[in-house]
């Protein structure tokens, strides 16, 4: 029995690994919509052509003020670009590298195995750009707010005017879903702020859905090998378990 209990006790750690992040977060933060994610629960996947749409938004509008330190241009083989678009992609930015054989720096093309460059050359010019506060790094964002891609996606479609009775301060944006509803960053998106490439309806829902996407897979890009393993243990401990306990009831069975 107690090799019974331990197996259940390791079934139930394992089924922690699929917990979505929503449930593990805590909090006082304003509620976002609840959306339906192709990510989420036991079996889900990134849509890659979404997460691609995503990589295009965050391209275009975000990666102006917003970095991705966690991630090197190689990762996006993740989302389904080949070697050629990643080599092509990373070849559009400017990376210091050195020093060279006189002992200076010296900017070349970037190559897939470099981390995304950011839009500041320091957290102090990032912060000096932005009215004296750096624009956070994207890298983990849906990791890091409570509500996650809920969250994220609620922020960037929850802008509205500001009720009359609410007193909003000069340099602020009313914002739904972003805690005391007064945000520095000026709404992001609009309806056909990016001309998709792939001919999708570019509506403002549809660009929120995308990056949103795009940002779920930045902050877990192992997810659906971690799931995969997780789904094989899952299955070797039932089956495990179902042996010890024919075993069990033969070595009783030959006692008694």
């Amino acid at each position: 029995m107690n090799i019974i209990k331990t197996s259940v006790a390791v079934l139930t750690l394992v089924g922690a690994v699929f917990t979505p992040q929503e449930t593990l977060a805590s909090g006082d933060t304003p509620h976002a919509p609840k959306q339906e994610w192709s990510f989420n629960g036991l079996f889900g996947t990134f849509d890659q052509a979404a997460a691609q749409r995503g990589f295009q938004v965050y391209q275009e509008v975000c990666a102006s003020c917003h970095g991705l330190n966690l991630l090197s241009y190689r990762h996006l083989s993740g989302i389904g670009f080949n070697e050629a678009e990643i080599k092509a992609i990373a070849a559009t930015v400017e990376v210091q590298d050195g020093p060279d054989s006189e002992g200076e720096m010296f900017d070349r093309p970037g190559i897939p195995a470099d981390r995304f460059v950011s839009p500041y050359p320091n957290p102090q010019a990032a912060a000096s750009s932005n009215g004296g506060k750096a624009p956070p790094d994207l890298s983990l964002m849906t990791k890091a707010r409570l509500g996650g891609s809920n969250y994220v996606y609620g922020l960037l479609t929850g802008y509205a005017d500001a009720p009359i009775e609410f007193e909003l301060p000069e340099d602020g944006n009313y914002n739904k879903y972003y805690p005391g509803h007064v945000i520095a960053m000026a709404a992001p998106l609009d309806d056909e702020s990016v001309e998709y490439t792939d001919g999708t309806k570019p509506t403002l829902a549809q660009h929120a859905k995308d990056v949103t996407t795009f940002l779920a897979w930045a902050a877990e890009p192992e997810m659906e090998e971690r799931k995969r393993m997780g789904i094989k243990v899952l299955l070797f401990l039932l089956v495990l378990t179902g042996m010890l306990y024919a075993v069990k009831r033969k070595v009783w069975e030959d006692l008694h």
